[in-house]
């Protein structure tokens, strides 16, 4: 596993202890987590949007096959 260091503000640094506090969670752990959802959503919103404009425009496609 790599080690990656980030620049933050001391302020964001705040809010993320806060929101790691309020989550039960260092905020390392929140941080990854997040990262983890973060990483595998643009494949599932990408899977959505395309069910949408192919279910929006199924009239369409047929009326042009």
């Amino acid at each position: 596993m790599k080690t990656l260091t980030i620049a933050i503000s001391d302020e964001k640094l705040q809010q993320l202890q806060k929101l790691a506090q309020k989550a039960d969670m260092t905020p390392e752990q929140l941080l990854t987590s997040q990262l983890d959802k973060w990483l595998n959503e643009p494949e599932d919103d990408f899977q959505q949007v395309t069910r949408y404009v192919l279910e929006k425009n199924r009239e369409l496609y047929q009326r042009l096959s």
